[in-house]
């Protein structure tokens, strides 16, 4: 559609050899003054300013945008494109797929349901690293992969066919915000005869790397990719911006990954939930574009909802090197300097709020136990663990750490982080919501220097003998889009491997060790600067192209290993160079994982245990008996950038990525079904139809209040989506397992629940099923238990098998939780799961952006208890029925500010509060009152 231009900005500009229609941004009083990720926004409305979803008092709005005043403005946001990644990106294209089917049931045309926008998705979280250390580890774990996946990827490549404007990037590229940094992201986009910045919604929480490159985009639920891809804009409030100055450099020793742990750090200390940060100031033209990237990628552990870098020099050169076009080139420089977009030193702009970073005093660092927001110095990083250990570990005379669970918890606001003694479970943030330290109580005995030490001996297959204790490291990995896009650290990392095997050290015999770069760039800068067998030499081969270890797919640890850990209930390691570190989320036998740079991650792996200290302990004895420290084989900045230069050339990014969408043998031998329509295989257990259209009419039916709700979950702070939407690996005696039994399908072939997303009735089981979830209607039980108030006695029952009786009897649901619910991953299934469990609302302390909008767009009410209180100072435990009254008022067209709790005991005494209104937006309202975001497209569809 076009605009209304009410400003008259439309213009032309030549560059790259065309003409292109733009919308300038001079036109609009006050352009000027805003700061880059704002003028973004503000070019986005002039373009699509239709009158009604966006207007000139829209536009205006914005140009006047008050940095201080809290954000209380809607304005619709059009992305340029949507990226995705497998496992979220499935259930979309399941979705578009039943759409078609939908649109003809109601008498529309199912061709018309395509993408709006490109679409984008990259095969990055599927392969496992089954085999490590070994040269066949790579050709091996994606032969697994296609094995355990060949009906989901037939499914991406039907979609690939049936859909315009949809394309995939096949298993064994990269990871898709490294493969979007190097190729896919435009920076100025042009369509239709016009040029304007490359914006972008991804399916992934990591999306915000990209705007390392001065491309806006952040990561939404899959539910609001489909709207976007659908031609549905974002709603949204004005956000308040942050100004991050940059000055100094990095010293040496430092890296990219322990000034992106820093500024993590930093900003979740100032709370920048639901706001945009940017970076200015004369040092952001000294920080690398692969630096950019990392500090962007790391934006959801901030909080924030994007990390931004304006457009510059720096820039066009990584465009260049990546083999962009020359014209491309012309077009973004030219563009970007026309709009005001072109970064500006000397120039200020207003922030809602500002903070400085002298990268000069940047020291290593790592993050962990089990929040990338918990960074510690190296050289405190020995001691650190110690004083943690004990909440993993046990220690003599500890009490029972289910008596923990119980204690009150201090009120704190979701944007503010508390200082608490590490042992703390109730601590605000903690990622265990709540949850009491894992190990059971022993009497662990105490080593000579005090720390906790039970070992246990192992014996390995090929004869090697070790003892196994507290501490062991027994996952070593670089992996994750945040730093395998970054040279510096990934060349240091092979600059150290080498130094390590010219000195003679090893790897701990019981560390399992894996290279997964995020593109086939990083083996060909390592190929040419004769570093792989160095690498290899120590156990860091190529497993695969893709996200591994830092989503779960680390792969299971040795027989051996395994048995000890469990024997000994010992509390092991993972070091990985990845963005999440969350407990339960790498691998089932470690409770401890720990984020650091790919350098350092080696390093722990020589060293085996995290109960060492770099600056004093060597890593091992040279040949001549010379004792090796971490100093001695740490790489120069010199030695680093010299290897950089002498071996990444833009030929590496042409080659590579010159037919990206086609695949290798694998790929496209793959029988793919044909049509418009896709025949959905009935014995399937990896695809299926699901129900989220049946019924519908082609008008919504009335809003309507909830009466006689139970309690699925009460639960208590940081409730991750990775403790709500299904996650790892499927066991036989859960409901999910149960079903693939059922199914015929053997328990070796279970595979993930992300492989599983396509369907529905596997997603539903795992549903609020994570080992780690501990549900306060259950008293010292974690998993995915609940109590069944259709029985008598209530008595215990899987949350699944439990919600199927209450939709049976239709009793409504409810959640209750804490602080921060949602944080984490952009998980649709957490929203989706919630759903299709029967739940009707939530009601949290407060809540983390994408999940809170994945509710609403799945017809989940979010409420918020009063400001000040909680589930236990209103005297709830779950066991209460709920009455929630005013919803109603939606029916209006307007959206209440609070609606009205009842939750009565069963000895008849109410409870009655307010509850907070979370649907933030009147698009958000009109989401809600179709019943979800799906059928509000739809619906808009059929009348269009």
């Amino acid at each position: 559609m076009a605009s209304t231009d009410s400003f008259g900005a439309k213009g032309t500009i030549q560059a790259g050899g065309a003409e292109h229609e733009i919308f300038r941004l001079s036109a609009v009083e006050g352009a000027e003054r805003l700061p880059f990720s704002l003028k973004v926004l503000l070019e986005n409305l002039l373009r699509t300013e239709d009158g009604a979803n966006v207007t000139a008092d829209h536009i205006r709005a914005l140009a006047g945008w008050d940095p201080a005043a809290e954000p209380d403005t809607e304005i619709q946001f059009t992305p340029a494109r949507v990226i995705m990644q497998d496992f979220t990106g499935v259930p979309c294209v399941v979705d578009l797929a039943t759409m078609r089917e939908a649109v003809t049931e109601l008498g529309g045309d199912p061709t018309k349901v395509n993408p709006l926008a490109p679409a984008e998705l990259v095969i990055d979280h599927s392969v496992i690293i089954d085999v490590f250390g070994r040269p066949d580890a790579f050709e091996r774990n994606v032969d697994f992969e296609y094995q355990r996946n060949k009906e989901r990827y037939q499914f991406l490549r039907w979609g690939q066919g049936a859909f315009d404007e949809f394309k995939v990037v096949p298993p064994g590229t990269g990871i898709v915000h490294q493969v979007n940094i190097e190729h896919l992201a435009r920076v100025v986009m042009t369509r239709n005869g016009q040029a304007y910045p490359d914006t972008l919604v991804g399916t992934d929480s990591h999306t915000t790397m990209v705007n390392g490159l001065g491309v806006l985009g952040w990561g939404v639920g899959g539910i609001e990719a489909e709207a976007a891809m659908l031609g549905q804009p974002v709603s949204m409030l004005i956000p308040k911006v942050v100004g991050f100055k940059l000055t100094g450099e990095i010293p040496p020793g430092a890296t990219a990954t322990d000034v992106v742990l820093t500024i993590t750090e930093m900003l979740r200390r100032q709370g920048v939930v639901g706001k945009f940060v940017e970076f200015y100031g004369e040092g952001v033209g000294a920080v690398p574009l692969a630096n950019r990237a990392t500090i962007g990628n790391m934006s959801p552990e901030f909080g924030s909802t994007a990390a931004i870098f304006p457009i510059d020099d720096e820039t066009v050169r990584y465009l260049k090197l990546t083999g962009r076009p020359a014209a491309q080139l012309e077009l973004v420089e030219a563009y970007a300097k026309e709009q005001g977009l072109w970064h500006d030193p000397s120039r200020e702009p207003v922030f809602s709020e500002t903070l400085t970073l002298d990268l000069s005093t940047v020291v290593p660092s790592i993050a962990g136990p089990k929040r990338p927001q918990d960074r510690i110095e190296l050289s405190s990083a020995k001691q650190a663990f110690r004083t943690v250990l004990v909440d993993y570990a046990g220690a003599p005379d500890q009490t029972d750490p289910d008596d923990a669970a119980s204690t009150p918890r201090p009120s704190v606001d979701e944007s503010v982080e508390e200082t608490f003694p590490a042992s703390d479970p109730a601590a605000p943030g903690s990622d265990t919501q709540d949850e009491a330290p894992h190990a059971t109580t022993f009497s662990a005995a105490e080593g000579a220097d005090g720390r906790a030490s039970r070992p246990v001996t192992v014996t390995l297959a090929d004869g090697a003998s070790f003892e196994l204790d507290h501490g062991a490291v027994v996952i070593s990995s670089i992996t994750s889009c945040t730093n395998t896009s970054n040279p510096s650290v990934m060349l240091g990392a092979a600059l150290l491997a080498k130094n390590a095997v010219d000195r003679g050290l090893a790897i701990k015999p019981w560390v399992k060790t894996s290279m997964a770069p995020g593109s086939k760039v990083v083996t060909d800068y390592y190929e040419r600067a004769g570093l792989w067998p160095y690498l290899e030499k120590l156990g860091y081969h190529l497993v695969g192209y893709g996200c591994t270890t830092c989503i779960g797919n680390s792969g299971p640890l040795a027989e051996e290993i395994s048995a000890a850990v469990n024997e000994g209930d010992l509390a092991v390691v993972s070091v990985l160079s990845g963005n999440r570190n969350f407990e339960g989320r790498i691998n089932p036998d470690i409770k401890m994982n720990y984020l650091a740079s790919p350098p350092l991650v080696i390093a722990y792996g020589l060293a085996g245990t995290m109960d060492f200290d770099f600056e004093t302990q060597p890593l091992g004895t040279s040949p001549d008996g010379t004792e090796v420290y971490l100093r001695d084989i740490w790489p120069t900045a010199k030695d680093v950038q010299d290897t950089i230069d002498s071996s990444i050339t833009e030929e590496m990014f042409t080659n590579d990525y010159a037919d990206v969408f086609a695949g290798d043998e694998r790929w496209r031998s793959l029988p793919t079904p044909e049509g418009k329509t896709f025949e959905w295989d009935p014995e399937s257990t990896y695809v299926r139809k699901p129900p989220y259209f049946e019924g519908m009419a082609p008008d919504p039916s009335p809003v309507v209040d909830v009466s006689g709700a139970r309690v699925l979950a009460k639960l208590g702070d940081s409730v991750t989506t990775d403790h709500i939407s299904p996650a790892g690996s499927i066991k036989a005696d859960t409901p999910a397992g149960q079903y693939l039994v059922e199914h015929g399908v053997e328990k070796r072939d279970f595979n993930s629940y992300g492989s599983r997303r396509g369907n529905h009735e596997v997603m539903i089981r795992g549903t609020f099923a994570n080992i780690r979830l501990r549900n306060q209607l259950l008293d010292g039980v974690s998993g995915g238990y609940t109590r069944d108030f259709t029985k008598d006695g209530a008595p215990q029952a899987f949350i699944y098998d439990a919600s199927r009786n209450y939709i049976d009897a239709g009793i409504p649901l409810v959640v209750l939780g804490g602080k921060e619910y949602g944080s984490g991953s952009s998980r649709d299934w957490a929203a989706k799961g919630t759903a299709l469990l029967g739940v009707r609302a939530v009601i949290v302390e407060s809540y983390e952006r994408i999940h809170r909008s994945n509710l609403i767009g799945m017809g989940v009410l979010p409420l918020q208890f009063p400001a000040g209180e909680t589930a236990e100072s209103l005297g709830l435990d779950g066991t209460e029925t709920f009455d929630i009254a005013g919803v109603t008022a939606l029916n209006d067209g307007s959206t209440p500010r609070t609606v009205h709790v009842t939750a009565t005991k069963d000895d008849g005494e109410k409870v009655e509060f307010d509850a907070v209104v979370r649907i933030d937006t009147p698009g958000e309202a009109d989401y809600y009152r179709n019943g979800g975001i799906m059928q509000y497209v739809l619906r808009g569809m059929l009348r269009s």
